[in-house]
């Protein structure tokens, strides 16, 4: 009887080793999607000036000046568009009047204007 109860524990206590390892498993890497967005994408300013709230935006042109506060005004060949550009969005990218620039970010639609909610800022060659 003593045996067969030791049997009975020990099993019971690997069972419970094993589904305690295998109950668990490792959280996967995260990972998504790259490729083509069937959302349009706005890529003049002039578009831009008129696209509801949220519109995702992908500029291509300069940032001509600062307006303090993370927020510059961006042209294009269609117009300008003030840009809000947080410091972790610039990807150390150092910009002047004369770099070219594509900004990807959606449109922050407001009472009296439209801005530009840049999420990425990348260099153009």
């Amino acid at each position: 009887m003593k045996k067969l109860l030791v049997v009975s524990a020990f099993l019971l206590a690997s069972t419970s080793a094993f589904a305690a390892t295998t109950a668990a498993p490792a959280q996967p890497a995260q990972g998504g999607f790259t490729g083509p967005s069937v959302t349009p994408v706005i890529t003049t300013v002039i578009k831009a000036k008129d696209a509801q709230d949220d519109a995702v935006v992908e500029l291509t042109g300069y940032i001509t000046s600062s307006l303090g506060d993370e927020e510059y005004i961006f042209k294009d060949g269609t117009g300008e568009i003030k840009v809000e550009i947080d410091n972790n969005d610039w990807n150390g990218v150092n910009a002047t009047p004369s770099t070219k620039l594509k900004i990807r970010g959606d449109v922050d639609k407001d009472w009296s204007e439209r801005a530009i909610d840049v999420k990425n800022v990348i260099l153009v060659g």
